[in-house]
């Protein structure tokens, strides 16, 4: 398992445990959060007080929004975009299933409503043979394409605070990519932004765990590092542009960990989001997942 510098830190407890949680951000003062298996997406204010903003039920994932402030989530199965209006109704913002091989999963948004939204490629629930997948943008006005193809198992994005640049984790691909956004939205300059760990072969579906890493949830700091969580390895990693990983804190014991978010007061805390594992029937049956907040000014050592 490719290994930064081991931190030392504390993790406090935030809001109520959840089935599994994803799609981490901070927004507005508040951190939000899907819970896959709740079918909920929630609003955790800094001191825990949690609120059930929308209802998914084809199981919600990445979150965003559009310029105005209207909430979009990923629906997973049923691969839509859904928008949130201020009142908790929702409508289809987006419908991609032609344009996608399986589940939709992570998302991020710019500051212009543009989303992009990444979807399985294969059912590795059922054990389908692995195939990459395509990533689809979706316009402010729900339009849809695809703008990027052969990702593998595109999961947690970020927009570079210029909004010049995509980057992607790729699970299976131990690795993050770059793309250059045009002003249209549509992805150009396709390149490595980062090696994190040993990429698998794609043989077969237990060969994608010839791996030492998996790339998931991703959040970006102003001065460009990436936290990005490893599903594999139970802990969240600062990764620098060409150098790799640099930095890491491990999930509590007995925790894997899948997403994360920077935010806070003064941008200065790390949400992750933890469960025992990410088994879909184990998650489904019991609250078992906890949100955690990391105080980062203690650390953060370089500007990389």
């Amino acid at each position: 398992m490719e290994a930064g510098m081991a931190i030392t830190h504390t993790m406090t407890p935030l809001g109520g445990k959840g089935h599994f949680f994803e799609g981490a951000r901070w927004r507005d003062g508040a951190w939000w959060v899907s819970d896959l298996y709740a079918h909920e997406v929630l609003r955790i204010a800094p001191d825990g007080a949690t609120r059930v903003i929308a209802r998914v039920d084809g199981q919600p994932s990445g979150l965003g929004w559009l310029a105005d402030g209207t909430l979009l989530v990923v629906s997973m199965k049923d691969r839509r975009v859904i928008a949130v209006a201020a009142d908790g109704t929702t409508r289809v913002h987006a419908d991609i299933r032609a344009l996608t091989a399986c589940y939709a999963n992570d998302m991020v948004t710019d500051a212009r409503g543009n989303a992009w939204v990444g979807n399985l490629g294969f059912d590795l629930f059922v054990g389908e043979k692995p195939r990459p997948a395509d990533l689809v943008h979706v316009a402010p006005d729900g339009t849809a394409r695809i703008v990027a193809a052969d990702l593998l198992f595109p999961n947690g994005m970020v927009v570079t605070p210029d909004g010049q640049t995509l980057i992607v984790a790729e699970t299976f691909g131990a690795r993050l990519s770059a793309f250059a956004i045009r002003p249209d939205g549509s992805l150009g300059d396709r390149r490595v932004w980062a090696e994190v760990g040993r990429m698998p072969p794609w043989d077969e579906l237990h060969s994608l765990l010839q791996t030492d890493i998996m790339p998931d949830g991703c959040a970006i700091e102003a001065q460009g590092c990436v936290w990005m969580a490893d599903a594999m390895g139970a802990r969240v990693v600062r990764v620098a542009e060409g150098r790799g990983i640099i930095a890491e804190i491990a999930a509590p014991p007995g925790m894997g960990l899948y997403s994360c978010a920077l935010g806070g007061a003064d941008g200065n805390q790390l949400l992750v989001c933890c469960a025992p594992d990410y088994d879909d029937l184990k998650r489904a049956a019991v609250r078992e997942a906890q949100l955690f907040i990391i105080d980062l000014p203690a650390f953060m050592v370089s500007k990389a």
